[in-house]
């Protein structure tokens, strides 16, 4: 496996609206206890679509993992161009310092937002490029992931492409066993 997509719930979608949120740290805390066994395989590329939530977090755990696993690269691949055109300041400030460090940038469509439709082929693209996916995915709380997980899933069903899920009940056990090990 060399390639890996990452994905998952946009921050509005799990109520986090500043990046030092402390549930940032736990899901950031999943996403490498899945990366790690990954990239002692072979794991050599994070694919995201840079979007704000759980993408650009785990940009920033890879930039972390980076420090251990120099060859470890980031792909930032957006659905169209200039997807952060309506995000406020704090937004786009951070999507740049995001970027920044990304060792590959592009965009799949070649055009600024003009429909779903470029979303779709966002998943469709990113899952045919990729091994493998990572995914904060919970099938009890509804979101965007939602499409991408079923796309995955249909995908999945003809190809081997393993789907590597994390549940909120993942996130639950690691803040509890960060609290055992505080105390």
């Amino acid at each position: 496996m060399k390639k890996v997509y990452i994905t998952g719930y946009k921050a509005f979608e799990l109520g986090i609206f500043k990046k030092e949120h402390e549930g940032v740290k736990y899901i950031k805390k999943a996403l490498v206890s899945r990366l790690v066994p990954l990239i002692e395989e072979g794991l050599e590329w994070v694919l995201i679509s840079g979007q704000l939530g759980v993408e650009l977090w785990a940009a920033e755990a890879v930039y972390g993992l980076q420090e251990e696993y120099p060859d470890l690269k980031t792909a930032v691949l957006t659905p169209y161009l200039n997807q952060e055109a309506n995000w406020n300041d704090a937004n786009k400030e951070y999507y740049e310092e995001v970027l920044a460090q990304a060792d590959f940038i592009d965009s799949i469509s070649r055009k600024e937002y003009e429909g779903p439709a470029q979303l779709r082929a966002k998943n469709a693209f990113l899952i045919m490029k990729s091994d493998a996916m990572v995914i904060l995915f919970d099938e009890e709380k509804d979101g965007t992931p939602m499409y991408v997980y079923q796309d995955a899933r249909t995908y999945a069903a003809s190809h081997h492409y393993p789907i590597i899920q994390i549940t909120f009940d993942d996130l639950q056990q690691i803040a509890e066993e960060e609290q055992w090990e505080n105390q």
